[in-house]
């Protein structure tokens, strides 16, 4: 059974926030506003994502 695939898509710029969500969005790949990159589902990524929700959209990817 293949691992689960999420795709996370910058929607809102990083300027004005904390220094530490700047890192989180480079942590997770992102560069720039609607760049999109995919992991997989792990409670790491999750958490990553959940401290920059407002920031990302998330969808599942069909493999």
């Amino acid at each position: 059974m293949a691992d689960k695939k999420i795709r996370v898509t910058q929607i809102r710029s990083i300027i004005d926030n904390p220094l530490r969500q700047k890192r989180t969005i480079e942590a997770l790949g992102l560069k720039r506003i609607r760049h999109s990159v995919v992991h997989t589902d792990t409670p790491q990524i999750r958490g990553m994502i959940n401290k920059v929700k407002h920031l990302v959209s998330v969808e599942e990817v069909k493999v």
